[in-house]
């Protein structure tokens, strides 16, 4: 197996007013340059060669293709090598340590010993670190090994482009789609990872009431870019739906929904072209389907509190909040059963069956907000003032932990945070004001 660590920090200044790319090209997932600058791959589509295309025009297009994944082999290159060094500085410091550690306890400083005591304690918990920097290691080289093979294929294509000769395209065509894919699958593996901050918030517009709810399709298709918008938190039935963030943010121009039913609380979210969403007094979660204006399926969550019966501690009927992550849709809610405690579903998106649940030890009224990154539930202390996401409950381990991160509430109240796995960001609605903050995530990939 191989494991990688590497921390991702995502700048959110590509995706507000976010540039059209070239049609056909693809964003797979993105890294860092050692300036810090959010760095995406692209890459060209699948080649399709028709019979009337010259053989130049064929190895310039997987030229460029080439050239496109260098780039971010590069990009990737430059990082790890960077990391390696601190890797490298941190493993030399974690032996000597032991070392020093090893020293004292046989001399005959006793009283110094003791004294070192509770620190060793907590050298014992780094331990296990040192194989995990050796293996880091060995993933560096990966990265190394990818740079040289692009560079192999891009010399070979040069020649070509010179010789029009020599190598059987077919043959080259499939190095380079397999290169590719390799890549991707690299790169795609970088897209989960362990929350460990929360950058300071970027606000997007102010309006509306204190209460609401914003957010963007995940799952939309390369082109949509729409923004949904939804205003106060009950007897409310008007879904805006604005083309474009930067319509959202420039103008008024929206198209509106009308539901069939009012919906409660703010944890309503747009997933695959679809609404999800809790009616209003009662446990029944609704799928609205925008393409017909049409519930496309309903159903009962059992035994889930509803009309203010188990709400975050700022109330507003947010029994049930509905989420999406790289995993799917789920469900946070309290019943009696687990004592008022949260509960979560992970829910098939096409039936809103309950595929699994897990139930935890955290007072569904003293979560400020809650959100799921990677299968982990994040909860806060709180809605307004001073703010941090202080309880994750892990679904891979059903065990949980807490934490302590820090959330700016820039504007004392939040009654919506949400995250969008697709731009690795928390959507938010913080007293009138729609907000978004970039997140920082710790990957440990098997």
């Amino acid at each position: 197996t191989v494991k990688i660590i590497i921390k991702v920090d995502l700048l959110l200044d590509s995706m507000v007013g976010p540039s059209t790319p070239e049609e056909g090209w693809q964003v797979y997932s993105s890294a860092q340059d050692s300036e810090g600058r959010c760095v995406c791959t692209v890459v060209a589509p699948q080649q399709t060669v028709c019979s009337r295309d010259a053989r130049t025009k064929q190895l310039r297009q997987l030229l460029e293709k080439v050239q496109n994944m260098s780039q971010s082999i590069e990009a990737l290159d430059q990082r790890s090598q960077r990391d390696l060094q601190f890797v490298e500085k941190m493993e030399v410091q974690l032996k000597g340590l032991e070392n020093k550690f090893k020293q004292v306890e046989d001399g005959h400083e006793s009283n110094i010993a003791r004294q070192y005591k509770s620190i060793k304690a907590k050298m014992e918990e780094l331990r296990p670190l040192i194989p995990v920097l050796e293996s880091y290691k060995a993933d560096a080289l990966l990265v190394r090994q990818f740079k040289e093979e692009a560079a192999n294929v891009t010399e070979l294509l040069g020649s070509l482009q010179e010789q029009l000769g020599g190598l059987d395209y077919q043959e080259l065509h499939s190095r380079v789609i397999s290169l590719e894919d390799r890549l991707k699958a690299c790169m795609q593996r970088l897209a989960c990872g362990k929350l460990t901050g929360i950058s300071e918030p970027i606000t997007i517009k102010t309006s509306g009431s204190r209460f609401g709810s914003w957010m963007t399709d995940p799952l939309a298709p390369a082109g949509d870019n729409r923004v949904w918008y939804m205003d106060g938190y009950h007897n409310n039935r008007f879904v805006r739906e604005y083309q474009s963030m930067s319509d959202f943010m420039m103008t008024d121009n929206f198209t509106s929904h009308r539901l069939p039913h009012p919906w409660s609380g703010t944890g309503q979210v747009v997933y695959n072209g679809s609404l999800y969403f809790n009616k209003f007094q009662s446990h029944t979660i609704i799928k609205f389907d925008f393409s017909t204006s049409l519930i496309s399926r309903s159903r009962q969550l059992d035994f889930a509190g509803y009309n203010n019966m188990y709400h975050y501690s700022w109330g507003g009927h947010s029994d049930i909040d509905l989420m999406v992550d790289e995993g799917g849709l789920w469900a946070v809610y309290a019943t009696n059963q687990n004592a008022g405690n949260i509960v979560l579903s992970q829910l098939n998106p096409n039936t809103l069956q309950i595929i699994r649940s897990w139930t935890t030890n955290h007072p569904k009224r003293s979560a400020g907000e809650a959100f799921m990154i990677c299968g982990t539930l994040y909860v806060t202390n709180g809605y307004s003032g001073g703010t941090k996401v202080y309880y994750a409950f892990s679904t891979n381990s059903s065990t949980y932990e807490y934490i302590d991160i820090p959330l700016t509430n820039k504007y004392s109240h939040l009654s919506m945070l949400d995250y969008n796995p697709r731009d690795r960001a928390l959507y938010a609605w913080n007293n009138g004001h729609q907000v978004l903050y970039n997140v920082t995530l710790y990957h440990i990939i098997q």
